[in-house]
């Protein structure tokens, strides 16, 4: 039985420090509401239908969210976990679920290492926290880890908990970082940590090569490939005039926006990777958080999401794996119009077709 796990945003309640950077009160929901549309038949703002503006700080907005996943087949939450050599941020989410019993939702956590930015605003080079890395920190990392670890809700596979990095290339020695943390695993009672990380066109070799257990497909990947090119945001920059026709990129005012069937048929023509878990997104659109060059897949469907869906399903190597994971990006990723929580446009329909092909 495929076991979806969808990626979960524990941005949407107030804290000191976006209090400090962005204004009092802000959370995801403040740049979701100011979103319009950049081009005609552009889907915005993308605004929250059966679960309304919420705070996850209260135990009734994360069960309803429980609630509806598991009506409609999700296995469980893999939770953006934020760590900045012991300073933890939007931890509350999470920490008040391990509290409660009733939210019984399996979940797994994936550490989003990246320096904190005003991406937002456009200003990326301007850091407001940043990620210092050393075996030191390593250790009572893992340590703090452990504690989720030990929760009988946390995915595991074979008795190993489940962790997973976001960007790996930003370790100077990602393999030695591992061994540190597989040892403080294995002392603490678990056979071993199943540790992977997050594929993309910046992190594209077999996880066994960096001593990775497993990878998964993070989509959108924002590449396309032929037998002979790869294409990422960082070279549409620069020679976007001259791909546009090659790609079917369409440029309106200097925003990208790149028709979602398109990208699913490119995506179609990729052949799997050993040891890598396939990946989904229902839709994307991150221009309701960048100011300046959004990325959109435009006119996402249902009905093409299940069509992409139901090509995994059927051709992934499933039975090579140890679990039958499938991640979806995400659950609740509201300002990059990327969610399968229901909005006013499409309600549950996302929902729906997600338990229609693998249930």
């Amino acid at each position: 039985m495929i076991k979806p796990i969808a990626i979960y945003l524990p941005q949407f309640h107030p804290i000191s420090e976006n209090d400090s950077w962005w204004g009092k009160g802000f959370t995801e929901w403040t740049n979701v509401v100011k979103s319009k549309p950049r081009f005609e038949g552009h889907y915005q703002p993308h605004l929250p239908a059966d679960l309304g503006f919420y705070d996850l700080r209260l135990k009734e907005s994360r069960l309803q969210q429980e609630q509806i996943a598991k009506e409609f087949g999700i296995h469980g939450f893999c939770y953006y976990h934020y760590w900045f050599n012991g300073k933890r941020l939007l931890y509350e989410p999470l920490d008040r679920k391990l509290k409660n019993a009733d939210e019984d939702l399996p979940f797994m956590m994936c550490w989003a290492n990246e320096n904190w930015t005003r991406t937002w605003d456009g200003s990326e080079n301007k850091i407001l926290l940043s990620q210092e890395y050393s075996f030191e920190d390593d250790l009572n990392h893992i340590q703090h880890l452990i504690s989720y670890f030990k929760d009988d809700r946390y995915i595991k596979v074979d008795g190993k908990p489940v962790f997973i990095i976001y960007r790996p290339k930003f370790f100077p020695n990602i393999e030695e970082t591992i061994k540190i943390w597989r040892d403080e695993v294995k002392k603490a009672g678990f056979p071993d940590l199943y540790i992977g990380f997050s594929q993309n066109h910046e992190h594209d070799y077999h996880p066994k090569l960096k001593g990775f257990d497993f990878a998964f497909q993070f989509q959108p990947d924002f590449q396309t490939r032929s037998k002979k090119n790869v294409f990422n945001m960082s070279v549409l920059k620069k020679i976007k005039r001259r791909l546009m026709k090659y790609m079917g990129l369409k440029l309106e005012k200097d925003q990208y926006h790149y028709d979602y069937f398109e990208y699913v048929q490119k995506q179609i023509e990729l052949n799997f990777s050993k040891d890598v878990y396939p990946g989904i997104t229902p839709m994307w659109d991150n221009s309701a958080r960048r100011k300046i060059d959004p990325f959109i897949l435009h006119n996402s469907t249902p009905e093409k999401y299940k069509y992409w869906l139901s090509h995994i399903k059927n051709n992934y190597t499933w039975k090579e794996m140890p679990e039958s994971f499938l991640f979806i990006n995400a659950w609740n990723e509201w300002a990059e119009g990327n969610h399968l929580e229901p909005c006013e446009k499409w309600s549950t329909s996302y929902l729906e077709a997600t338990k229609e092909i693998l249930n």
